[in-house]
């Protein structure tokens, strides 16, 4: 047992196992995604009680066991990734038929959400078979808890994941992206990171929250303009290294047309009529011409008789 989560394990078993586990369940159970001491109290209770783990990689989930100290059999351990998803849950079916407990748990972070795992609960679902989640870990919430959207995203956000591999994909998902006026959620390898950067900045100022190795010792979170992210990553060659979570800010919202006039008013007591046209076009993201008749008709309205 590891001497590192002995007291771990312990309290587990006494804050959890006083809790109903139901037989021939899925029990989709969320791992840390960096730091090992993000585990949950009732996952450590639930990976040690289950019959058998089906997890994304054997090697990895019994590597993360023996950390915590719990014991299992290869043959307690059932593969179940994205390329045999569908042919592997007839297995897992198969065991909770049984009467057998089965947990679920992806190589980081919560199942189903860009990992494996929603083809494993689809299969359950249609046998009317129960699913119990442990909620925990997840690079997508994690990073848009340090995102700061609080006062700017009223609508939500919107997970996309990792964008195409190929270079005309990728440009016209960003594409899509810059109409989106939510925040949107984006994950990246490091050997792809250059590539999703130089498509982002053609997103000129809007705002980018870059978070590199979430929870691990070297994590990194800053927020920069889409625009400045490909020289961001370029200052420093560790920036390159580790996973990546990134948040696209919100569309600003656009500035009420009274605050528009407003601008443009103090603008033209101070300025030359084309020069303050042109900086109310920068600050409020109206179109010039528009904003050009409304100088000119301030300015007649100015005129005297």
């Amino acid at each position: 047992m590891s001497a590192l989560f002995t007291s771990a394990l312990a309290a587990s078993s006494e804050a959890a196992s006083g809790q109903h586990y139901p037989q021939g369940t899925l029990y989709v159970v969320a791992t840390p995604i960096g730091n090992l001491a993000d585990i949950s109290l009732r996952a450590l209770y639930v990976l040690g009680l289950v019959d058998a783990i089906a997890c994304e990689d054997t090697r990895h989930t019994q590597a993360l066991l023996r950390a915590y100290g719990i014991d299992k059999s290869p043959g307690q351990l059932i593969a179940v990734h994205q390329h045999n998803e569908s042919q592997a849950a007839q297995t897992v079916i198969d065991r909770l038929l049984q009467g057998q407990r089965v947990a679920y748990a992806s190589d980081a972070g919560t199942p189903g959400i860009s990992d494996p795992g929603a083809r494993l609960v689809a299969a359950l679902q249609k046998q009317n078979l129960r699913t119990i989640p442990l909620p925990g870990p997840s690079s997508v919430t994690t990073v848009l808890s340090a995102a700061g959207l609080a006062e700017d995203h009223p609508g939500g956000f919107v997970f996309t994941g990792f964008l195409p591999t190929k270079a005309g994909e990728r440009e016209r998902a960003v594409l899509t992206l810059s109409t989106e006026a939510r925040a949107v959620v984006l994950l990246e390898a490091p050997h792809r990171i250059e590539a999703l950067a130089l498509a982002l900045a053609t997103l000129g100022t809007r705002p980018v929250t870059v978070g590199r190795e979430l929870t691990k010792q070297f994590e990194e979170i800053a927020t920069v303009s889409a625009q400045d992210l490909p020289d961001w990553l370029a200052l420093d060659a560790n920036r390159l290294r580790g996973e990546f979570a990134l948040v696209l800010h919100p569309v600003p919202a656009a500035v009420e047309p009274a605050q528009d006039t407003r601008i443009l008013k103090l603008l033209l007591e101070q300025l030359p009529l084309k020069t303050a046209v042109k900086l109310a076009a920068d600050i409020t993201g109206e179109p010039r011409n528009a904003l050009y008749q409304a100088a000119l008709a301030m300015k007649a309205d100015d005129s005297p008789e």
